[in-house]
């Protein structure tokens, strides 16, 4: 669909910043050096009849929206606002001073970009959305696969479509933030917007020194699947690499399914729960052979687990890749708690493995950590269950739809509150896996859902 840019520009702090370099930990400095990109779905909303007009049996021309509904000045002068204290978001990545040329963020107030963009499309045409290139190409900023020094850090796109409805499509750098960070922002900036003052109050906390390694660095956890590329398989990476191709969907499961499938597992989490789930039906769509190993790699956000705990408004990367493995014979043989009690392993670490992790990290070379693909065998989660993903209210309402703009490769899956941050239990899940693999996939997770009920 044809997206038409209106303005674009860089928006910078409203108010002076610190001037300095901002050290990166390894957690940061071990993600993806690219960019993280989501979109918002926001349908138009129109005031209220004040005659208590306006019913189902109203034959009178349908209203329109506000005039200022998602008013690119608001946003524009509440971004500034916001990045006066989230201000490395306006800064620029650079080599840092010292021998080893560390990357770290110039805190300069460059800026961050906003674009406001248009489309005769409306939102009704993207009804079963599911996460692409063409929908990051249409929903998000442009952006290059990696960030330069030049690159802004934070990229938001608002377009607005004929029907009145319109997207937020964000572009955040993975060296800066992870999830929870990332919510942080879009809560903050959002609670400016509609003038919340008391919601926009908790300030993030910057400081990255305590996720330093130890000066002298002890390993005492395996870190290699997860680090240093170590697969079962070749790993279907990017580029022209047609094994990289996939097909996306986004599944919806209803409160009262998790909770089914929460006591067909054993009264595990619903993040165990789902993620087991996915697991059975995504080796068994994939007519893995039963003796195969399938890895599942996820991450695990350490601000609580760490010793002494970080703050809960930590802003950077708090999360640790963790992995465990199954045979795929074994995986489907047995009830479905077997896979869940199999996560426990890689959900359970604590500050131990954070700072084993820190301190592996110390000793690799960060530039050269794998960050493709997985093998044919394996699937990589991350879950937003639990964040306040839907607290994205500008004013306007919140939205009606979040997720992820691309998928990266076959096997990745995220896991999703519904609108309203899952209140009532409801979950989405989205999933890439192998084009001729996804229907099959489907009618498998459907399937064991139905049969719950």
């Amino acid at each position: 669909m044809a997206v038409e840019v209106v303005t674009s520009e860089l928006v910078a702090p409203s108010e002076t910043t610190p001037r300095r370099a901002l050290w990166l930990s390894n957690l940061d400095l071990a993600a993806r050096n690219g960019y993280t990109p989501t979109v918002y779905f926001f349908r138009r909303r129109c005031p209220q009849p004040q005659d208590g007009s306006g019913g189902d049996d109203d034959d009178r021309a349908p209203q329109q929206p506000s005039p200022d509904f998602f008013s690119a000045d608001v946003l524009r002068a509440a971004l500034a606002a916001a990045l006066v204290q989230f201000y490395p978001f306006a800064g620029r990545l650079r080599a840092g001073r010292d021998d080893d040329g560390r990357a770290e963020i110039d805190c300069n107030a460059a800026g961050a970009l906003f674009v406001v963009a248009r489309s005769a499309a409306a939102l009704e045409d993207f009804d079963g959305f599911a996460p692409s290139k063409a929908m990051n190409d249409t929903f998000v900023p442009k952006y290059d696969s990696t960030a330069g020094p030049d690159a802004p850090l934070l990229l938001l796109q608002v377009t607005f479509f004929r029907c009145g409805g319109v997207t937020l499509g964000t572009a955040m750098h993975p060296f800066v933030i992870d999830g929870r960070s990332a919510f942080h922002f879009i809560r903050t900036w959002a609670s400016i917007a509609r003038g919340d003052t008391a919601a926009a109050a908790v300030p993030p906390s910057l400081d990255r020194t305590p996720l330093r390694a130890r000066p002298l660095p002890t390993v005492l956890f395996d870190h290699t699947y997860e680090y240093g590329g170590r697969t079962s398989r070749p790993p279907t990476t990017g580029g022209n690499n047609k094994a990289a191709e996939y097909a996306s969907a986004i599944l919806r499961v209803t409160g009262a399914q998790a909770a089914a499938l929460r006591a067909r597992a054993g009264a595990v989490s619903t993040f165990r729960a789902l993620v087991a789930h996915v697991w059975r039906c995504a080796c068994a769509a994939r007519a893995l052979a039963p003796d195969a190993e399938s890895r599942l790699y996820t991450m695990v956000d350490m601000r609580a687990r760490l010793s002494p705990p970080l703050p809960d408004a930590f802003f950077g990367n708090a999360v640790a890749r963790t992995s465990v493995s199954a045979v795929v014979g074994d995986l489907l043989a047995n009830p479905l708690g077997f896979g869940a009690r199999r996560l426990r392993a890689a959900t359970g670490h604590g500050d131990e493995y954070a700072r084993s992790l820190l301190d592996y990290l110390e000793t690799a070379d960060l530039a050269a950590l794998p960050r493709g693909g997985l093998a044919g065998t394996d699937l990589r989660v991350i879950s937003w269950l639990g964040m306040p993903s839907y607290d994205a209210d500008f004013g306007w309402g919140e939205p009606a739809l979040l997720a992820p703009a691309l998928m990266y490769y076959p096997g990745f899956v995220y896991l999703l509150n519904c609108p309203g941050n899952g209140k009532g239990g409801g979950v989405a899940v989205a999933v890439a896996l192998e084009p001729e693999r996804m229907e099959r996939f489907k009618e498998l997770f459907f399937e064991e859902l139905a049969a719950l009920e």
